[in-house]
């Protein structure tokens, strides 16, 4: 990297990707969650998805919880989405940014959301229109862009298709995602090196899961590729429930332990992050696999 300050952006996203395997908890447990995240200085909040509620019954609640985020000003909120409909009750909850996801997998696409990966992809013009009419933002995310549970290794093709098919429907930013945590250093830089030219000057984004303890490694190996944007959940609460084995996204207070240590800029304060995880801990009532909340920061002078 060069010698100038590198700011990566970081998205928290533990309220949706982090609590959608988990049993379903009230949505003032949500909101305290929600309060202590928003106190980490975090800028950007992936807050739920427009999903169908008997798949994700955590979630059942979006668009209750899209009416208490005005709490929060100063935060940009976003919503998944994986069908027009989803969008449209989106942006009628009033969320001004949503995620359409597309898996470059047909076994984990068809898991997912019931269709081929090129059929999910064929609806990216239908949503980006729906998003834009209603002037709102909207992210395309290549799931299992390294590797599916269902099909094996992902040929890196089909995330260029994916990712150039979404640029060519005029989606805002683009991300790259890690869904079943199997990917490494090595094979991130190849992808990313793939990707980068059919992004142009649009965002980059990318999520990793660390299931095989490979995750942090992979998000600087991102960072050093140029990416800009990186997903991560407080505490690495959740995981895919549409993707056996895949658990443990990277955490957000690890991220930022190893992100600041290498001089790279962030917005989320480490101790706030680290105090987050303890109440997404008490909020879903089991141990999470957060490095930091375990062990703590290393003692400075």
């Amino acid at each position: 990297m060069s010698d100038s300050p590198v700011h990566v952006d970081i998205r928290d996203v533990s309220l949706r990707d982090g609590l959608q395997i988990e049993a379903p908890i009230p949505l003032s447990a949500k909101l305290d969650l929600l309060g202590a995240v928003a106190a980490t200085g975090v800028r950007e909040m992936e807050a739920t998805a427009f999903v169908s509620p008997s798949k994700v019954p955590a979630l059942a609640d979006a668009a209750e919880l899209a009416a208490e985020l005005h709490r929060f000003p100063g935060i940009e909120f976003s919503a998944l989405v994986a069908s027009p409909n989803g969008a449209r009750r989106a942006i009628a909850a009033g969320l001004r940014s949503i995620e359409y996801v597309v898996s470059a997998a047909d076994g984990h696409s068809r898991a997912n959301v019931g269709r081929s990966s090129a059929d999910a992809a064929a609806l990216i013009p239908e949503i980006v229109a729906i998003a834009h009419d209603g002037d709102v933002a909207v992210e395309v995310i290549v799931a299992t862009a390294w590797d599916c549970p269902f099909d094996g290794p992902t040929p890196p093709h089909r995330v260029v298709d994916i990712v150039t098919a979404a640029v060519d429907a005029g989606a805002d930013r683009l991300a790259i995602a890690d869904t079943i945590g199997t990917t490494t250093p090595r094979r991130v830089t190849e992808l990313v090196a793939l990707v980068r030219p059919r992004v142009g000057d649009l965002p980059l984004g990318a999520h990793f899961h660390n299931t095989r303890g490979a995750g942090l490694a992979s998000a600087y190996a991102a960072v050093q590729a140029g990416v800009t944007r990186l997903d991560a959940s407080i505490g690495g609460l959740g995981g895919c429930p549409f993707a056996p084995g895949a658990s443990g996204n990277i955490a957000t207070e690890d991220l930022v332990y190893l992100l600041r240590d290498c001089g790279v800029d962030v917005d989320v304060d480490l101790d706030a992050a680290v105090a987050a995880a303890r109440v997404a801990q008490d909020a879903v009532g089991h141990d999470l696999p957060s490095a930091l909340l375990r062990s703590g920061d290393r003692k400075r002078d």
